[in-house]
C-alpha cells in the first residue's frame, strides 16, 4: 500500500550550507555576482526597504503569496540580483541541483505621477543624503506611498517569470527577489529611483534651485551677486556640480513710462550596472 510520497525534512542549516556551496561555485565562473545575504532577524532596515516591502505585502493581489519568498531569501537562496532600468533578474536556489532564473518587470512611472511628485517635494527637500538615508518628511512618505500615485509600483506594473515549474505568476522564487529587492535597497536607495525608471536628481534639484533663486535675488544690491557653489554645498549638503549651473535672478532696468511684465531576456544579457 502506498501512503505517498513525502520530500525529506532539510534543516535550516542545510539550506544554507547548500546555498553558500552553490555561491561559491558561481563565483568561479562569475565573479561579480551579488548574492542577498540577510543578516539578523529583519528583512529590510532602512525606510526605504521597509516601505517597498510593507508597499509589495499592502496589496491583495500579493498577501497570499508573497510570504513564500520569506524563508527563501533568509536561507541565502537569492545567489545573485542584477539589475538594469525597469528589470531584476536572479538566480534563486530551489529544491533541484540548478538554480532558477527569475525576471521581474517593472514599468515606468507614468510622467503625471512623477510630475506631482517632483511638485510635493519642491518645498519639503533640501539635501540629497537625508533624501537617500530616509529623512524624509511624514508627508512625502504618505505621498511616496499612496497606491497607484506613489513611487512605489503597483501590481499592475509588475510582471514575473520564473523558469520553475510552478504554474503561479508568482511563486517563491519571484517573493523571494522582491524581498531581495527590498534588502538591496537598504544598502543604495538610488537603485529604486533606477528601477522606476525616475531620475533621483529631480526631486532634490528643483528644491535646491528654488531657495538658490530666492537667496540670490534677496542679496541682489545694485548688481547681481551670486553665492559660491561651495557656499550652496555647504548650505544643502550637495554636490553641485551634479545638479547643474543655477542662473542667477537678474533685475529688469525700468524705462520711464514702462510697465512692469510680470521578451524575455537572457540571464545577464545587456547589463548595466548592477543592483
Amino acid at each position: 500500500m502506498s501512503y505517498g510520497y513525502y520530500p525529506k525534512y532539510v534543516t535550516v542549516a542545510e539550506k544554507k550550507a547548500k546555498a553558500k556551496k552553490k555561491i561559491k561555485q558561481l563565483r568561479k565562473k562569475t565573479p561579480d555576482i551579488r548574492p542577498i545575504i540577510i543578516k539578523g532577524k529583519a528583512l529590510a532596515k532602512t525606510w526605504w526597504g521597509k516601505a517597498w516591502n510593507t508597499n509589495l505585502e499592502s496589496y491583495a493581489d500579493y498577501s497570499n503569496r508573497i510570504g513564500r519568498g520569506r524563508s527563501y531569501v533568509r536561507h541565502c537562496a537569492v545567489l545573485d540580483l542584477q539589475g538594469v532600468p525597469g528589470k531584476v533578474i536572479s538566480l534563486v536556489q530551489g529544491s533541484m541541483g540548478a538554480p532558477y532564473e527569475v525576471v521581474i518587470s517593472i514599468t515606468k512611472m507614468k510622467k503625471k505621477n512623477w510630475q506631482n511628485i517632483k511638485k510635493e517635494c519642491q518645498s519639503r527637500l533640501s539635501s540629497m543624503p537625508d533624501l537617500l538615508a530616509g529623512k524624509i518628511p511624514r508627508a512625502l512618505q504618505e505621498t511616496f506611498m499612496v497606491q497607484g500615485k506613489g513611487l512605489f509600483p503597483t501590481p499592475s506594473e509588475i510582471t514575473f517569470d520564473c523558469s520553475c515549474p510552478d504554474w503561479a505568476s508568482m511563486c517563491k522564487h519571484v517573493a523571494a527577489t522582491l524581498y531581495g529587492v527590498g534588502a538591496r535597497l537598504d544598502e543604495d536607495p538610488a537603485i529604486f529611483f533606477i528601477l522606476r525608471q525616475a531620475a533621483i536628481d529631480d526631486l532634490v534639484s528643483q528644491a535646491v534651485q528654488s531657495k538658490a533663486s530666492s537667496i540670490i535675488e534677496k542679496t541682489t544690491t545694485g548688481r547681481s551677486k551670486v553665492i559660491a557653489d561651495d557656499k550652496l554645498s555647504d548650505l544643502f549638503g550637495l554636490d553641485m556640480d551634479d545638479l547643474g549651473p543655477i542662473k542667477p535672478v537678474k533685475k529688469r532696468r525700468q524705462r520711464s513710462g514702462s510697465k512692469n511684465p510680470c521578451s524575455k531576456a537572457t540571464y545577464r544579457d545587456t547589463l548595466l550596472p548592477s543592483l
